[in-house]
């Protein structure tokens, strides 16, 4: 349940004398403006540190897989905390869906909004300029804009012009700079990152839904790997999330 309050958890954690102790995520890159706010207000209101490791979904489980030390785990694809917990590394019981996302597509420059569907003309959009896209086998934005791109019948066109990223960051960044006049992102990056401007939104039903499922590791032992594995789902995270445009559950 999303109720318990972040002073409440972190009461709990200063209940319990120690020294400093340090909790390591492995997040999705997407989640970092949101995430390095609430692990902030965490450390200032503890005393214990916040590592956060951002890549995309499929090298963190790849990482985590391999033995990479780590305490909690946030993906942007089911899929890849799926990979996580066959391997047999997620704590019992710890698995939970944290957040939704929504897929956009974002330009450098301010151009009109529109209604993205099948009779977008994307290629012409595009024209000679790039696609900017994170890894379309492997990272969750490029799979689900890929996904899209293919159930409205736009990929084939737009395929050769596409510049994938090692995340969806990575991707934000080339549209930011203009080295790629367009991009797809999801609504969070594109909250974050003033210098792309939101062109539409991808119909819902066009990919599958972006859920980001979190979970406690099997390594995970401190207090406050726990405590903070639980603000993650407190109101005050909630606020941050949402004010940062990600879907959070009743």
């Amino acid at each position: 349940m999303r109720r318990t309050s972040l002073a409440a958890l972190i009461a709990t954690t200063l209940a319990v004398p120690a020294m400093a102790e340090e909790v390591t995520v492995f997040a999705a890159a997407s989640m970092k403006t949101a995430l390095d706010q609430i692990a902030a207000d965490y450390e200032a209101a503890t005393g214990n540190d916040v590592v956060v490791s951002y890549a995309g979904s499929n090298l963190l489980a790849k990482q985590i897989i391999d033995g990479a030390p780590a305490d909690i785990f946030i993906s942007a694809a089911v899929g890849w905390m799926d990979e996580v917990e066959k391997a047999g590394m997620i704590a019992d019981g710890s698995r939970r869906d944290l957040l939704g996302n929504t897929l956009v597509l974002v330009a450098h420059e301010d151009v009109p909004a529109q209604e993205i569907s099948a009779a977008t003309d994307l290629k012409g959009l595009i024209g000679d300029g790039k696609l900017a896209m994170a890894m379309v086998d492997s990272v969750p934005a490029g799979q689900y804009g890929k996904a899209a791109l293919e159930s409205l019948g736009l990929w084939e066109g737009v395929a050769p012009a596409v510049a994938q990223a090692d995340n969806v960051r990575s991707a934000l960044a080339l549209v930011a700079t203009g080295e790629a006049p367009y991009g797809i992102v999801y609504a969070t990056d594109a909250n974050a990152e003033p210098k792309v401007h939101v062109v539409g939104t991808f119909p819902a039903d066009s990919y599958p839904p972006a859920i980001y499922p979190a979970a406690l590791l099997k390594g995970a032992a401190d207090p406050a790997d726990t405590a903070f594995f639980e603000a993650l789902s407190a109101p005050e995270a909630d606020a941050i999330f949402a004010a940062q445009g990600f879907k959070v559950p009743e």
